[in-house]
This record gives structure tokens, C-alpha cells and sequence, in this order.
């Protein structure tokens, strides 16, 4: 493109179609010139750029700002423009990462500039400009996502190491791309241009300047600024063990009501639930949300009221001692707390079949995201289980997929699904429902081909032809670094109240004087909520209510210690160190 083509293509503002790029009033502009400073800008300005930190959030008053995709690099290209009234930035502003995108001055003027952690306090604090920046950024993510923007992946789609970092980088809803060292035609040039060996491979590239060699999932999150894990050992009130909806319900409560409260995932924050396309069944959203935006204000709500989140942080050890506990890291870090929620979720049951090894990850997947539904355009692909997650998987696949082909074992879809959904399921033109089908062999060698399918009933065995296959066959519980400290069920769900009690340990709660509280497991102080906990409801929304009960229950049990509130509150208060937790009032 020429200089004068490009100038002509930023001189136009990038029309507001989806909700992504809004204008605010002059009222709430007043408002935020409160707490920053205006400022003149000059053409080719650059206000943040690609890979840095974001320090300030900015409005446009005068002129207009070009958002910029590979800045000064082969493939730089317009993301859009913005004119007076807006304001810049994307999530990543609000979640501490680093930019995806530059923001370049192409018509001079002046801007508003608010340091972005005063920024972050006016989010929460007037629901008004605050839910519309949330929607705004929001809205930003997932378009950085479809353009594929912010980092690239090269790598071998049948390397282990690559599907690690694809399978992070997606559950944490980063801007990527992956290139295909076997297929994609940009890979040979990528190897050249940085001098990478394909042995060396899989590497992470930004901004065509910065390559990280095989990281860890704890470098790429590093590299992209996610939060920095614990470093020494450390104390908190509450440490909860899992960032799904149980454990980030449990993060805002505990945050809420005074208590230092540190939440850690080993993958990502959002849990399963972030893998959904849509949820159309959670209380107080009437036409539905998905489960990645679902994840995102809660992550969001969580930092407001100042809980502490770490991702990927894995937890491989839990110690009582002197009536708290020692909670042991991978690597090697450790943190003593009072209190500990378990909420580590559920892994998706893996589909025993021959042929089925090589190609997980390839096009054989346990969630259906828009990254694996990128992979199978305008194919057909099949989906195997009877249950919620399934038929929003097929539901969410028929628009991208040439056809889906829903595969259920049962004789009835309302056994185990919601009728809303069965409902949806039934009238969609391009889902093919398969009552009584069993997959028996996946064929592929570099990708799926077919699988090979009988029915259960008649036991007549079929070929159907798909480009993917997606499984949905219930799931085991993350549980396994708890075996032989507290008790588990004959399927390894973590025990807790009536059902722990014949279980517990006397020794451990003679001075208590008090048998287990309704989510408590055979240790006190130690609660479990969501889909980890053994007879819970395996819904969205009773794993959120599971979370917050627990931390009225983690009071209860820190009333009864003895143990006192000596932490800083949201706002900044520290309660009297002679003030017991029963004293003070838990949210609603």
C-alpha cells in the first residue's frame, strides 16, 4: 500500500457496527478529565505500541488515531480509526497485559490522558461509562481474535509443544495466530527471516522481532503480561484453587468482604465454562453470553474489589499446620493460609477409540471455540455426547461447519440435555442428530477423515465422512494431587458436610467442637465448591453460588478458630485487629 493510499484509508473512521468502538458524552468526558491531563498530539505520534504495557487510557478530543496491526513490520495493516469522542485501548488495558496493536496520530489534535490505574478505579466505580468501556473492550478481544492478530505460533501441528501453546493461549482468550510449520506457506519465510531450525520449533514470534524458543506456558504468559506468579512464599486469608465460575465467585466474595484472597488456575481463568460458545441459561442474561465473556467480568469484578489471580499457577501440595495450611506450588513456591476453596473443576473424559492418539489437538477436540471452529470451515464435522455442553458445541459449530453430525449413545436428547437446547438442536437445519451411535474407529493419518460408527441397538456399523470430531462424554475431577490428604468418592469428587463426616479425622476436629459445615471436606477450613465437589449440580450457575457460600462458610469456620480479619479491605479500610469476622457483615 502507498504512503498516500494508507493516509487516505486512516483519514476515514472505522464505523461502530458491533458495539466495539462507542463514542462518549461530553458529560462523561467532563467527568474523566477530572482525574488525567490533556495533551496535543503531532502526526505519526505513537501513544502505545505493540507489546508494551499500557500506562494510560485515552480519549480522543481533536484529531483522529490510527490502530495499527504489525507497526513498521511486512504485514502492517489497519485495524481501525478512530475520530473525537472515542477512546483507545482494548482488554488487555484492563486486565494488566500488554498491547496487541499501535495506536499512531495520523491527524493532530489533543487527547485526555488517565493514568490507567485510576482508570481501572472509575471502571468500577460508575456502572455507567464503566459497563460501556467493559462492552467496548470486550467486543476489541474478540475482533483481535477473528483478525488472528497479536502473537504467532509456529509450529508443527503434530507437535505436543504446539498444541500446549495453542490450547493456552485460546483458553485465555489472547490474540494469535498459528502457523503450520507443515502446511502454511508463511512458515519456511518466518524460519528464514529469525534463523530458527525447525527442530527448534515450536516458537511464539512478536511483533517480527521478538522470539521465544519452546516456551513454557508460564514464559508466554509472561511475555504477554498476565500476572506474575508468587515469587517468595507469602500469606492470604483465602487461597482458592481454580479460576472457573465456583472459583472466581469465590474470589469477589472473599475480595468483597475484606479477606486477602488469591485465586490460581494451572490453565486459564474461566475454567469450562470459558470454552462455551454460549450460555443461554444463566440468571440475569435473557439473550445469552458466552462463556469467554462470562469469564472476563468476572476476572474483571475480581480485581475491582482487589482479589490477587495468577494463571498458570499449579498447586501440587496441601499441608495443615498449626491450624492453617501450607499450599505447595510446581515450582516450588509456597503460601500458608487459613483458609482454602477448592475449585479446581473437571477434566473432559478422553474418547477411547483406535486411531484416536494422533490426532488430538489436530482435529480431534475436547472444546469448540471460535479457534477450533476457524479449523473446519465450510466442513462436516461431528459431535459426540448427550449433554449440554455438546448440544451448545453443535449449536455453535452449524455456523461454521458445512453440517454436524450430533452423535449420542442414548435413546432420548432430553435425558441429559436442557429442552431449551434439545429444542434448538431439533430445528437447526444443518445438525444431523444420531440417536443410539457409538464412534468405534477414527481413520486419519495427518488429519480426520471418517470415523466409523455403529448403532447400539442394531449393532450395524456405518463410515461418516468429517473434517473434525469434537467430544463431549462427561468428565473426571482434577483431584488427583488430593489423594491420601482428605477424602474422595469412588470417582475421585472431593467429599464435603454430611457426606465427609464419617470420613473425618477426630483429631483434626476435637477442639472445633463441630462437625463438617455444608461444603467443608474432612479438613476444616478446607471447602470445595462446583464440579470438583461430589454431588454437586454441574451447572454454571450453581457452581457461582457454590463459590460465594463457601466463603460465608470459610467466616464460620474462621469465627470458630478464632482467627481475625487483619487484612485491608477494598476500600482501603483496615478493620480493628480486635474485631472478629462474625462482627463484620458479609455482602449479599
Amino acid at each position: 500500500m502507498s504512503t498516500a493510499e494508507h493516509q487516505h484509508d486512516a483519514s476515514r473512521e472505522t464505523p461502530d457496527r458491533y458495539g466495539a468502538f462507542p463514542r462518549l458524552t461530553p458529560e462523561q468526558i467532563e467527568d474523566l478529565a477530572a482525574y488525567g491531563e490533556r495533551r496535543n498530539t503531532t502526526g505519526g505520534e505513537i501513544l502505545y505500541q505493540e507489546g508494551e504495557p499500557f500506562r494510560e487510557f485515552l480519549v480522543i478530543l481533536s484529531g483522529t488515531v490510527e490502530i495499527v496491526q504489525d507497526h513498521g513490520g511486512p504485514e502492517e495493516h489497519t485495524v481501525a480509526v478512530h475520530g473525537p469522542g472515542r477512546f483507545l485501548g482494548e482488554l488487555g488495558l484492563l486486565e494488566g497485559e500488554a498491547a496487541f496493536d499501535t495506536a499512531v496520530v495520523r491527524e493532530a489534535g489533543e487527547i485526555l490522558a488517565v493514568p490507567v490505574d485510576r482508570q481501572r478505579a472509575l471502571v468500577s466505580r460508575d456502572a455507567v461509562p464503566g459497563d460501556l468501556i467493559l462492552r467496548a473492550y470486550l467486543g476489541r478481544r474478540y475482533l483481535l481474535i477473528g483478525l488472528g492478530a497479536g502473537f504467532r505460533i509456529l509450529g508443527s501441528c503434530y507437535s505436543p509443544d504446539t498444541l500446549r501453546l495453542r490450547e493456552f493461549a485460546a483458553r485465555n482468550r489472547l490474540p494469535h495466530r498459528w502457523v503450520d510449520l507443515e502446511k502454511d506457506k508463511e512458515a519456511e519465510a518466518l524460519l528464514r527471516r529469525f534463523s530458527i531450525r525447525p527442530e527448534e520449533t515450536p516458537v511464539v514470534i512478536w511483533k517480527c522481532e521478538r522470539v521465544l524458543r519452546n516456551p513454557s506456558n508460564t514464559e508466554l504468559a509472561r511475555f504477554i503480561g498476565l500476572p506474575a506468579p508468587l515469587t517468595e512464599a507469602g500469606q492470604c486469608d483465602v487461597l482458592v484453587v481454580g479460576a472457573g465460575p465456583a472459583g472466581l465467585a469465590a474470589a469477589v466474595y472473599g475480595a468483597s468482604d475484606g479477606l486477602m484472597t488469591l485465586t490460581v488456575d494451572a490453565v486459564a481463568t474461566g475454567g469450562q465454562a470459558a470454552t462455551s460458545s454460549r450460555i443461554e441459561n444463566y440468571l440475569g442474561f435473557p439473550s445469552g453470553i458466552s462463556g469467554g465473556e462470562l469469564a472476563e467480568r468476572a476476572v474483571l469484578q475480581a480485581h475491582k474489589f482487589g482479589a490477587r489471580l495468577r494463571v498458570p499457577a499449579q498447586v501440587n501440595g496441601l499441608t495443615p499446620q498449626d491450624g492453617e495450611y501450607v499450599i505447595t506450588f510446581t515450582d516450588g513456591t509456597r503460601v500458608r493460609t487459613s483458609a482454602v476453596v477448592l475449585a479446581s473443576g473437571v477434566w473432559y473424559r478422553k474418547l477411547e477409540v483406535p486411531g484416536i492418539d494422533h490426532l488430538e489437538g489436530i482435529s480431534v477436540y475436547y472444546a469448540a471455540t471460535v479457534h477450533e471452529a476457524n479449523l473446519c470451515q465450510a466442513e462436516p464435522v461431528a459431535v459426540v455426547g448427550g449433554g449440554n455442553s455438546a448440544g451448545q458445541a453443535a449449536l455453535f459449530l452449524a455456523n461454521h461447519a458445512s453440517r454436524v453430525h450430533l452423535l449420542v449413545r442414548g435413546t432420548d436428547l432430553h435425558a441429559d440435555m436442557s429442552r431449551y437446547l434439545v429444542d434448538q438442536v431439533e430445528r437447526h437445519p444443518r445438525i444431523e442428530l444420531l440417536l443410539h451411535t457409538e464412534v468405534r474407529e477414527v481413520s486419519g493419518q495427518e488429519k480426520l477423515k471418517s470415523l466409523t460408527l455403529e448403532n447400539n441397538a442394531t449393532h450395524e456399523q456405518r463410515e461418516l465422512e468429517a473434517a473434525a470430531l469434537f467430544v463431549f462424554i462427561g468428565a473426571r475431577p482434577r483431584t488427583d494431587w488430593l489423594r491420601g490428604v482428605l477424602a474422595l468418592d469412588e470417582k475421585g469428587f472431593v467429599l464435603t458436610g454430611a457426606d465427609a463426616q464419617p470420613e473425618m479425622d477426630a483429631t483434626h476436629w476435637d477442639s472445633l467442637g463441630r462437625d463438617p459445615l455444608l461444603l467443608e471436606t474432612t479438613l476444616p477450613g478446607v471447602f470445595a465448591a462446583g464440579d470438583v465437589r461430589s454431588g454437586s449440580v454441574k451447572r454454571v450457575a450453581s457452581a457461582a453460588g457454590e463459590g460465594a457460600m463457601a466463603i460465608r462458610l470459610v467466616h464460620k469456620h474462621r469465627e470458630k478458630a478464632g482467627n481475625l480479619v487483619r487484612t485491608v479491605g477494598p476500600e482501603g479500610r483496615r478493620p480493628a485487629s480486635d474485631q472478629p469476622v462474625s462482627a463484620r457483615q458479609p455482602s449479599p
